[in-house]
C-alpha cells in the first residue's frame, strides 16, 4: 500500500511542477492586488484538481471509445513525461506546457487562472496523460481513492505554493527554484520511463502473438 501511495502522489507533484508555474504566476499577476492574487491561486488550482479527476474519472471510457490500448497510452504518456523532465533539467519552460503566445496572452487577461495557468500549464497534457496511466494501475477500491486522494492533496498543495510564492521565490531565488526543477526533473524522467517498460509490457502480447 504505501509504495503505491508514495509513487501516486509524488507522480502528481512532479509532473504539476507548481514551483516551476510560480514564476510565470507572479509575472502575470504583478499588478494585482494580494488579494486578487489568492483569488486567482485558489481558482487555478480548483481547475486544475477538477480537470485531472475528470481524466481520472472517464480514463477508461476514452480508452474504449478511441480504441487505445493502455500499453500505447503509457508508452505515449511515457515520452511525454520524459520531454517535459528534460525541459525540467534544463530549468527551461517546457513547450509541452505552455507556449511564449500563450504566457503573453495571458498576461494581458484580468483573470489567468483558468487559462494558461490552470490549462495547460499544470493541468495539461501530460498532468492528463498520467492521472490516466495512475488510474489504470488501480484495481482495488483503495487504489482509486488514493488517485482522487492525490489529486486533491497536489491542487491542495499547488494553491498554497501559488498563494506564498513572492515569498517563496524571495527565499529560494532564481537558482534555488532552478535546483529544486531539476531534482525534480530527474525524478520525473525515470517516472517516464517506467511508464514506457510498462507499456512495452502490454504491448508485448500483441506484437509477439501472444508467444
Amino acid at each position: 500500500m504505501l509504495p503505491f501511495i508514495v509513487s501516486t502522489l509524488t507522480t502528481l507533484l512532479l509532473v504539476v511542477d507548481a514551483p516551476g508555474v510560480v514564476p510565470i504566476f507572479l509575472a502575470m499577476t504583478e499588478a494585482d492586488s494580494a488579494a486578487h492574487q489568492r483569488a486567482t491561486a485558489k481558482r487555478a488550482a480548483a481547475v486544475t484538481g477538477i480537470v485531472l479527476a475528470s481524466f481520472a474519472a472517464a480514463g477508461s471510457v476514452i480508452f474504449r471509445v478511441l480504441g487505445i490500448s493502455l500499453g500505447a497510452f503509457r508508452i505515449a504518456g511515457g515520452i511525454l513525461l520524459f520531454l517535459l523532465a528534460v525541459d525540467m533539467l534544463r530549468a527551461e519552460r517546457s513547450r509541452q506546457r505552455t507556449s511564449p503566445e500563450e504566457e503573453a496572452e495571458g498576461r494581458d487577461r484580468s483573470d489567468a487562472s483558468v487559462f494558461p495557468l490552470a490549462i495547460p500549464m499544470m493541468a495539461g497534457p501530460g498532468a492528463t496523460s498520467t492521472v490516466m496511466v495512475l488510474i489504470s494501475r488501480a484495481d482495488r477500491v483503495w487504489q482509486y481513492a488514493v488517485v482522487f486522494l492525490s489529486i486533491f492533496v497536489t491542487a491542495l498543495a499547488s494553491y498554497w505554493l501559488l498563494r506564498g510564492s513572492v515569498g517563496f521565490e524571495r527565499r529560494l531565488g532564481k537558482t534555488g527554484l532552478n535546483v529544486i526543477q531539476r531534482v525534480m526533473g530527474l525524478i520525473l524522467a525515470a517516472t517516464a520511463v517506467q511508464f514506457v517498460i510498462e507499456g512495452l509490457a502490454n504491448v508485448r502480447p500483441l506484437i509477439t502473438g501472444g508467444r
